[in-house]
């Protein structure tokens, strides 16, 4: 199973136009990654694990790099970045094949071939909070303002990034939950689990046989698997939170299985919007 690493990046604020800058270095280093992402907003926030690196003073992560390879970023790139954080993950090889073209057609897709949205959002949210992925009246509040006022990302796909622990014993229930989003719940309002992975490495420490892990991880490090997931549109993501059939399954299957997860919303199309695409460098795996 091929490694894939990812990379969350928050960029020096004191250098000059910090995402373009840093685009810019990355298409005169000899990289070709999957993906590239602009970081927008926490749908989650992790509550367990890693929160001191991921949450510390406030970090606001700026780039999401996936890139097929193991190898540490070139010093060109490094000296770019204020805070990293890394996770390695082998992903599997149809997933991988011919990533580039895939994922071309999904964020370039016909707006008319999208899913069209339910009534489901016609009614006013009542979580308390998103953090159970349900649609609370801050997140439906936040997704209104940046549908309107986002641009091109606020009226295009977005790519949730989630990182998922397991709770013992409880992994078949998010397999139970993972199947259904893909035949139904999720697959309906164009949801597509584009890459999903097993984690083998947390910032350079590198889980053992056994699901132990070496290096001095501790059980704040201790992260089980990867998804990024595709939607034609944030009020598709928003539809989805918004719907009994999706609550149904994620209250029964999804949120007993997770000891710690966490969500983040990207834009690839926000990257290809300053000029940088995957085209650039030629989708190589």
């Amino acid at each position: 199973m091929p490694l894939c690493t990812l990379h969350l990046l928050s960029l020096h604020s004191t250098t000059p136009n910090p995402i373009p800058t840093f685009l810019s270095a990355l298409q005169s280093s000899n990289i070709s990654p999957l993906v590239i992402s602009r970081v927008i907003r926490w749908i989650i926030l992790p509550s367990k694990l890693s929160t001191d690196i991921l949450l510390a003073q406030n970090i606001h992560w700026d780039i999401l790099l996936i890139i097929p390879s193991t190898n540490p970023l070139p010093s060109s790139l490094q000296k770019l970045v204020q805070h990293h954080w890394s996770v390695t993950a082998g992903i599997p090889s149809r997933l991988l094949q011919d990533f580039a073209g895939k994922n071309k057609k999904l964020l370039h897709a016909d707006p008319a071939s999208a899913p069209k949205l339910s009534s489901a959002l016609e009614n006013t949210p009542t979580a308390d909070s998103a953090q159970a992925l349900e649609l609370s009246q801050d997140l439906q509040s936040w997704i209104q303002r940046f549908s309107s006022e986002g641009g091109i990302e606020g009226r295009g796909p977005v790519s949730m990034l989630n990182l998922l622990s397991f709770n013992p014993g409880m992994k078949d229930s998010y397999l139970q939950y993972g199947k259904a989003f893909a035949e139904s719940i999720g697959s309906k309002r164009g949801g597509n689990a584009k890459i999903v992975g097993s984690v083998v490495e947390v910032n350079g420490k590198k889980k053992m046989q056994g699901g132990g892990w070496g290096g001095g991880v501790g059980r704040e490090e201790l992260w089980d698997e990867v998804t990024l997931a595709h939607y034609p549109s944030i009020w598709h993501f928003a539809d989805m939170l918004a719907s009994t059939d999706y609550q149904d399954v994620n209250k029964k299957f999804r949120v007993p299985a997770l000891r710690d997860t966490f969500i983040l919303c990207t834009s690839e199309i926000g990257v290809e919007e300053m000029g940088v695409g995957l085209g650039r460098f030629g989708g190589k795996l």
